[in-house]
């Protein structure tokens, strides 16, 4: 078994063992980040960051150089409350974008959104929220505002034809 497989393997037994600790507890067993990261990874292949990299988690090679991605994963359930916050993101590191994965009570993917450094920075330092101010937390929301869906693509088609 190659070491893709392999991955693909274990997440879905962590996938598993997650949902069932969570029906178990009502506790999340702590698995979202590392699924968002394998899956942003794989579903715009991207180059994962070896482990511990300070400021950015993947990178992509373009045409004006190497892109550097933090990737935050946020599990949305179908009664979650409003105004859910992401992981915080670090300005005095360096990266050029944040992806959010987006995943549904299974763990699977279900959107990604990309965010440029610029807007983020001025929404991280907007006045107002403590938590977005201090923390670097902002939430599901607002980032998707700013940022924009780059999978699935037929969802951003769909959207761009409305």
């Amino acid at each position: 078994m190659n070491t893709s497989a392999r991955v693909i393997k274990i997440l879905h037994e962590a996938k598993r063992l997650a949902r069932e600790y969570y029906n178990v507890t009502r506790r999340p067993l702590g698995v979202t980040g590392e699924v968002a990261e394998y899956e942003a990874v794989r579903l715009l292949r991207l180059k994962l960051a070896p482990p511990r990299q300070a400021g950015f988690d993947a990178t992509r090679k373009t045409s004006r150089g190497v892109r550097r991605f933090q990737i935050k994963g946020r599990r949305i359930l179908p009664d979650s409350k409003p105004g859910q916050r992401m992981g915080s993101i670090r300005l005095k590191h360096e990266w050029d974008a944040v992806l959010l994965v987006v995943l549904n009570s299974t763990f699977d993917a279900v959107a990604i959104y990309e965010a440029e450094r610029g807007p983020i920075r001025r929404a991280l330092l907007a006045p107002g929220s403590k938590a977005r101010n201090e923390r670097g937390a902002l939430s599901v929301n607002k980032f998707i505002a700013i940022g924009k869906q780059v999978w699935p693509a037929e969802r951003q088609r769909e959207l761009k034809r409305q």
